[in-house]
């Protein structure tokens, strides 16, 4: 497939938290994935509506419909991912949450688009029943992410496919988003699921990782306490979210040069 237009909806992971910044916003793996496009067809556009936070309501209600009316085709990729933010709610309900994002899907391929969806890696090598109760959540909602997938029609970016993704170290210094080297990595491997050129290199793994001695372990996390957990903890009990009041870097298809 040729495609002349990319459209991104979903959270933060689609955004390109916490890749490299250029021009005042992140970079992340569908910027990455617009370079190449932008090279295969003269006439490409790209449009980027994620907001970091955002839960499946919001992106299907605020992102989804204006981005539907830009869709030309089977020539425009839409991607869509919500969900991870539903889930690692204290409150989450999948009865509602996981009905929602198959509608929304089912909305996306009724306009005729080739639809890409993604699953959430359900393990890291973090344990304990927090990690057990996430990793249940997950594949659960992993499960209904293939199954309306396979009823659409649409291309699945499993994250649970490639064992190498779990490594920690293609996680940014809050343990939740991908750095410079996931979202290349993530870039890569999307790019080789839609026949287009890639970095072949993508799956080699990380060299072993050097163990932390216990008083920089200690350190790390007492770091990533103060810096990460609780400004998130403070916004959740104000109901606040880190993506309030932004908007989407491309709200509208535009040329994307390439690089």
């Amino acid at each position: 497939m040729k495609y002349t237009r990319f459209i991104a909806c979903g959270d933060s992971f689609t955004e390109g938290m916490s890749d490299e910044v250029v021009g005042e916003q992140y970079r992340g793996w569908a910027d990455r994935i617009a370079d190449v496009m932008a090279h295969q067809s003269p006439e490409f556009t790209y449009a980027n509506f994620a907001v970091r936070g955002k839960l499946i309501h919001q992106v299907a209600a605020d992102q989804v419909p204006i981005a539907l009316t830009y869709v030309t085709g089977p020539e425009t990729l839409f991607s869509f991912h919500a969900g991870a933010n539903d889930v690692l709610r204290p409150n989450y309900k999948p009865e509602t949450a996981l009905p929602l994002y198959t509608k929304t899907v089912r909305k996306i391929a009724a306009s005729g688009a080739t639809v890409l969806l993604f699953t959430v890696l359900e393990r890291t090598d973090r344990t304990g029943k927090t990690a057990d109760l996430w990793a249940a959540r997950f594949a659960e909602f992993n499960k209904n992410v293939r199954a309306v997938a396979a009823e659409v029609g649409a291309i699945v970016a499993d994250a649970n496919e490639e064992g190498l993704l779990s490594d920690r170290r293609f996680l940014a210094d809050d343990r939740l988003h991908l750095n410079v080297l996931g979202h290349d990595r993530v870039a890569q491997g999307i790019l080789e699921k839609l026949g287009l050129p890639f970095d072949v290199r993508w799956r080699e793994p990380l060299p072993q990782a050097t163990k932390l001695s216990g008083p920089k372990r200690y350190k790390s996390n007492v770091k990533w306490i103060v810096t990460f957990f609780l400004p998130w903890v403070w916004r959740r009990l104000r109901g606040r979210s880190s993506g309030d009041g932004r908007t989407g870097k491309h709200s509208f298809p535009i040329s994307w040069p390439g690089v």
